[in-house]
């Protein structure tokens, strides 16, 4: 079982989508998967140009010559793949956005209809990677991660795969700066996501059980938009006085 991550924060190891990712592979290394956390911003990759040559003059082969090509291998090398991304606009990041594009080497540019009649591009690289989905954002609700449950789902669609994982976080700047008071709290969310890790590692998909405790709230709503509102306005407060 390989298992490889690209996390597209632009914060990369200090970003809170980190911290997900590497409990998460912990979790699965630990259940004896082979686990990569690959961090694209230190990746050159540029955007896709929309050219079609990789389909049509060099099929399987993008003309920008970047560090794409070797993501591609180790993309379609992989029995799962995790995109992890923190929300930006409702949506991935834009780092994570030009990865998503400039995957177009691995499809045919000819028609297929899936299963409901819709169509689709072939895949020519084998088989697809199961996709998983790892998220964070700085609002508390889980609501917030609508367009991407939608987005990922479509991608997998149009790779004739399947989104065996997804695991959002609401409220996910307490996984780095955490409150003395909420850190057992985060401690045993960290646990949940290793255990998640392993799960996938062993069965490629996540028990109901452990959906649903990954699901919940680290701490308190309330607590958790209190505490955001007072280091915001200590920060302005303290950009007011230095200026």
């Amino acid at each position: 079982m390989k298992i490889t991550a690209f996390n597209g924060s632009p914060r990369g190891e200090s970003g809170n989508t980190h911290v997900m990712v590497e409990e998460f592979l912990q979790g699965a290394a630990g259940a004896g998967a082979e686990t990569e956390n690959i961090l694209l911003a230190k990746k050159r990759i540029g955007h896709c140009l929309g050219c079609l040559k990789c389909w049509l003059a060099t099929p399987g082969e993008c003309v920008i010559k970047d560090d794409m090509s070797g993501l591609l291998e180790k993309f379609a090398s992989s029995d799962v793949v995790v995109f992890a991304t923190p929300l930006y606009v409702d949506n991935v990041t834009g780092i994570m956005k030009n990865f998503m594009d400039r995957l177009i080497p691995m499809g045919d540019p000819h028609f297929d209809k899936d299963e409901g009649g819709e169509c689709r591009h072939r895949t020519v690289r084998g088989k697809a990677p199961a996709f998983a989905v790892i998220s964070n954002c700085g609002f508390p609700e889980q609501s917030h991660f609508q367009v991407l449950k939608l987005l990922f789902g479509r991608v997998a669609r149009n790779f004739s795969t399947n989104v065996v994982a997804e695991i959002y976080r609401g409220g996910g700047a307490i996984l780095k700066d955490t409150p003395l008071l909420a850190q057992p709290l985060v401690y045993n969310y960290k646990r949940l996501l290793r255990k998640a890790g392993g799960e996938m590692a062993k069965s490629m998909m996540l028990s109901k059980e452990t959906m649903d405790a990954l699901d919940r709230p680290i701490v308190p709503e309330n607590m958790y938009i209190k505490s955001a509102n007072e280091y915001f306005d200590s920060v302005l407060n303290k950009l007011n006085k230095d200026s």
